[in-house]
Parts: structure tokens; sequence; C-alpha cells
């Protein structure tokens, strides 16, 4: 679902993310890891051709598109119907004037979905919310539901796999597990390839296959999360383990 073989995003000559190999197959988690600043955010954007302004190298495959040669258009053909971006804190990127429904609609005619009102209420009932939301605001929703709206969004669009930017750093903990079953269970059971960014190892820990741990723009490791998580061949990764509480 998602090939990147000898990434390189740069801005002004100066390299800020370089990946030399990352995969994720559907029904995979593939994590990447590291402190503010190391790249992650920028490699995820990377992935849909979002990093206006800089200079991107290497070959880059999302869902059969060759990112890096692609027209606007076959980037638009793929963005949010077959691969959805769901960031940190969705309520920002919801229009306070409109009910989630409405917002929901909209996207689905925008991509030629029929049968809204089915797909929806599938879609928010495959999160764990109840289809009663979509008649709600923006503001009338907590942290973790919005979180699952934007999730439900993803697969109301047929999105194959999701690129999350730290989808639950800014929730509390009881719903950190709550959005994390949710990805989790998407996975196994429809396939879907998920690719998430988080400087939380404890989360990483219960969700993810495989792990890239980034340092300063660079991938400083990598293999199974197993072995990455218990027995990390870099000291970086060490450091990292450490400062869990």
């Amino acid at each position: 679902m998602i090939e990147v073989r000898d990434l390189r995003v740069s801005y002004g000559g100066r390299v800020v993310a370089k990946v030399p190999e990352l995969d994720v197959a559907p029904g995979e988690c593939v994590a990447i890891v590291g402190e503010s600043g190391s790249g992650k955010s920028t490699t995820l954007l990377a992935l849909l051709g979002l990093t206006e302004g800089a200079e991107v190298g290497g070959r880059i495959r999302v869902a059969g598109v060759d990112v890096t040669s692609a027209s606007p258009a076959e980037l638009r053909a793929i963005r949010g119907a077959r691969v959805a971006l769901v960031m940190q804190s969705p309520q920002a990127a919801l229009s306070p004037t409109l009910r989630l429904g409405t917002l929901m609609r909209r996207a689905l005619r925008l991509h030629g979905v029929g049968d809204a009102e089915r797909v929806m209420a599938e879609a928010v009932e495959a999160v764990l919310l109840d289809p009663a939301i979509l008649r709600r605001y923006p503001h009338e929703v907590s942290g973790g539901q919005a979180q699952r709206f934007a999730i439900a969004l993803a697969i109301a669009l047929g999105a194959e796999a999701i690129l999350a930017d730290e989808p639950t750093s800014a929730l509390d903990v009881t719903v950190q597990a709550e959005v994390v079953a949710v990805l989790r269970t998407l996975c196994a059971e429809r396939g879907l390839a998920l690719l998430l960014v988080s400087h939380d190892l404890a989360l990483v820990s219960t969700i993810a296959h495989r792990v890239l741990v980034m340092r300063a723009g660079e991938v400083v490791e990598s293999g199974p999360a197993g072995r990455v998580l218990s027995e990390p061949s870099h000291p970086y990764t060490r450091e990292l383990l450490e400062a869990l509480p």
C-alpha cells in the first residue's frame, strides 16, 4: 500500500528527513517515533505530496501512485478517497458552523460516494460512535469523539490507508485507549494500512507491527516492534525507552 525508497526531503538545501526504506502493507501498522523535530511529520506529509516548497527525492508509491511524479489531479484522486491523513487536532480542521453530518456529506459528494446516509451511519458505528453525533457541531464533541469522527470520515470515503500524525497526544489516557482500540480493529478486520507518527513509545508498543526511530531527520533504527522496543540496538532508542514514566 505504501512503498518508500531513499526518501529525501530538504528545504533550501538542508535535509530535514531522510528515510532509506518504509513499507506498509494492508492490515499492518508501522510507527515512526522520535522527538519533536526529528522529521516524523515531514515524512508523513511527503507521502501525499504535501511538503510545499520542499525538494523531495527518492521513490514514493502510495496506493499505486508515484507521488514524486504524479500530477495534482492524480494526487487529489488518492487523498482522502484512498489514503486519509488524520491530524493531531481534527477539531481545528472542522468548520465550526457546520454539523458533522453536513461536513461528511459534502466530503462524500466531493469524492462521488453514493448512498451517503447508509455509508455515514456504518462509518461512525465502526469507530464506536453513536450516529446521533452527526447532528452535532464540532464544539459539541470531545477531543476523542472528534478524533474518531476523523477516522470515520476516512472509512466513509473508502480509504485503504490512514496516515495518523500524533492522533492521541492531545487526549487523556482513557480516550487514548479507545482511539487505539478502534485503529487496531480497523487494521485487523478491514485490512487497513496504518502509518502512525508518535513520540509515545508506550502507545506504539500496543499497536505497531514495525517501528522506525528517527533522530535529526534520519532513521537510526528500524525493525519489528517487539525487537526494537525490547532490545534496541541504538543508544537513542534506549534513551527514548528510559524516558518512559
